[in-house]
């Protein structure tokens, strides 16, 4: 007999979304009494939901006409998902040209709220190993390939930021786990313009990975592959970097970012 699945319901949740979606373009401001009428929920639940919204500013109220509407954390988030769409977009058709090129699983991974989020994936069918970092999957922010990149290109003040509120944890027996030594390691990504994980966040697994840039030269994603680290040579991962390097330009390029392309000889392995 089948186990009945387990639905948990969260009441204020629903009635927070409901509030949040009573606005809309034709109907921007709204008194407590009408988001009460609208909801058919009592005045004094309303305002109990409202003031946790107004707190996290998903909210605002207006002192002078007594009226809320929508707050800047919603239009952050939709800067993000507008963002996350129309990067993945443009990215698509480069994913599924770089994993026929190199036979290898692609990664897309975007840097919000102090984690790694991937926001596109090509897995390389052929390959037995299935990699965990599905799309919508988050990771910590010093992750691997795609969060080392992203992080190697965040202001340095940020970066303590963010190494204070999630200390570096061992992944696996190569992770870096001291401060100074990470940080020595973002600087060598910034400088050579790409990042080579050797098995720092899989045993066995070793990854390359290239920023994608905006129009303004800002670094907002990073494109990444995974492989098995036995098999491949010194040549074979040359080969893989400036392939990855090469797209990421390419994609950068596609959203508006262009500069001089010199090669870069640099060898890591």
């Amino acid at each position: 007999m089948k186990k009945a699945k387990v639905v948990f319901y969260n009441r204020s949740l629903e009635r927070a979304l409901q509030i949040l979606s009573a606005f809309s373009f034709e109907i921007q401001e709204l008194a407590l009494v009408e988001l009460s009428n609208i909801l058919n929920l009592s005045k004094s639940t309303v305002y109990r939901l409202a003031s946790t919204l107004i707190k996290s500013d998903f909210l605002r109220y207006n002192e002078d006409s007594k009226k809320y509407s929508l707050g800047l954390k919603l239009f952050e988030l939709g800067g993000v998902v507008a963002a996350s769409f129309s990067l993945r977009k443009t990215a698509s058709p480069y994913l599924d040209k770089l994993r026929a090129q190199l036979g290898k699983t692609v990664f897309l991974g975007i840097f919000q709220e102090d984690e790694v989020v991937y926001i596109d994936k090509r897995e390389d069918l052929r390959n037995p190993i299935r990699f965990s970092s599905e799309i919508g999957r988050r990771r910590p922010p010093y992750f691997g390939m795609l969060g080392q990149l992203l992080m190697a290109f965040l202001p340095d003040e940020e970066v303590d930021r963010v190494l204070k509120n999630n200390p570096l944890k061992p992944i696996t027996k190569k992770s870096i786990t001291t401060k100074k030594e990470f940080k020595k390691r973002l600087r060598e990504i910034r400088r050579l313009g790409f990042c080579v994980d050797k098995e720092e966040a899989i045993d066995g697994i070793s990854g390359i990975s290239s920023p994608i840039k905006n129009h303004s030269g800002n670094v907002i994603a990073a494109l990444g592959v995974a492989f098995i680290s036995s098999s491949e040579d010194s040549e074979g991962v040359s080969e893989k970097t400036n392939a990855v390097c090469e797209t990421a330009r390419r994609i950068s390029s596609e959203l508006g970012f262009f500069e001089k392309i010199e090669k870069n000889s640099n060898a890591i392995f």
